[in-house]
């Protein structure tokens, strides 16, 4: 009928609208915590080169609220800069109570310039000089070309205390090659997209050599994404990537190994 809304948009939207508010809500109560994936060196596949701290949020019931039915949505509002700054303090709270940790952590090119994020790194920084060379910081392809004058001046600003950036996912994106010479990213991150069934994916194989030699050519550090399978790993290891990360060497925990030794040790 004229005027009415259509149902099914009416019924995207209001769910759309319900997770945004128990989103808003776990991160009032803090009630959000980071999942540590490992990523693997390809070279020595049972040694880890550092780990990737992935936000959770969880609703009331303690339940963990799927990524990808609000990510997008705080992408573009005040809800991204708040969950970049949870992330960070908690990244930032793991290095300081564990020395030997190298992590990664991602965050929005909108969040470049939020005085709440900057202030946290920086105050971290200052109490501990050995944080900075252990942090990678994470920029997805499509934000770092959202606003790249601002991730070269944060690159400009960070990498001199040691901290390394990440460009990730890379592939899935619309980064011009043209920007690789001023961005200095010091990690590519393979889109998994490319990395699944790459042993039996030509296609998958031709497009992932591609991205590996911009890499090399760019002196950038590289990881596959999505590894799942035995064969993807020893085919990515023998193409020359450098770092391998997936469910094939582990899932994203809220009990990495260095927290349960801690656990142990205190029993």
């Amino acid at each position: 009928m004229p005027g009415m809304e259509n149902p099914l948009n009416y019924a995207v939207t209001r769910r759309d609208a319900e997770v945004l508010s128990m989103v808003e809500d776990a991160i009032r109560h803090r009630q959000v915590m980071l999942a540590y994936q490992p990523v693997m060196r390809a070279s020595a596949q049972t040694k880890v080169a550092f780990y990737e701290g992935l936000i959770r949020v969880l609703d009331a019931t303690g339940r963990v609220i799927p990524a990808r039915e609000f990510v997008s949505e705080v992408e573009n509002c005040e809800l991204g800069r708040e969950l970049d700054v949870l992330t960070l303090r908690m990244g930032l709270q793991a290095l300081r109570h564990n020395p030997g940790l190298r992590l990664s952590l991602n965050m929005s090119a909108r969040s470049i310039g939020y005085q709440s994020w900057h202030k946290t790194l920086m105050r971290v920084l200052k109490q501990d000089d050995t944080v900075g060379e252990r942090l990678i910081l994470e920029i997805t392809e499509d934000s770092a070309m959202l606003v790249p004058e601002l991730v070269v001046g944060l690159m400009d600003e960070l990498q001199p205390l040691g901290i390394c950036f990440a460009l990730d996912n890379y592939g899935a994106g619309h980064t011009a090659i043209r920007y690789f010479k001023d961005f200095f990213f010091d990690i590519l991150k393979v889109d998994g997209q490319f990395v699944s069934g790459i042993a039996q994916n030509p296609d998958n194989r031709a497009i992932t050599a591609a991205l590996l030699s911009v890499a090399g050519h760019f002196d950038m550090l590289t990881v596959a994404q999505g590894v799942a399978q035995a064969k993807d790993a020893a085919l990515l290891s023998e193409m020359g990537v450098d770092c391998l990360q997936g469910y094939f060497f582990g899932a994203p925990t809220v009990q990495p190994a260095w927290l349960r030794s801690a656990k142990s040790k205190t029993a």
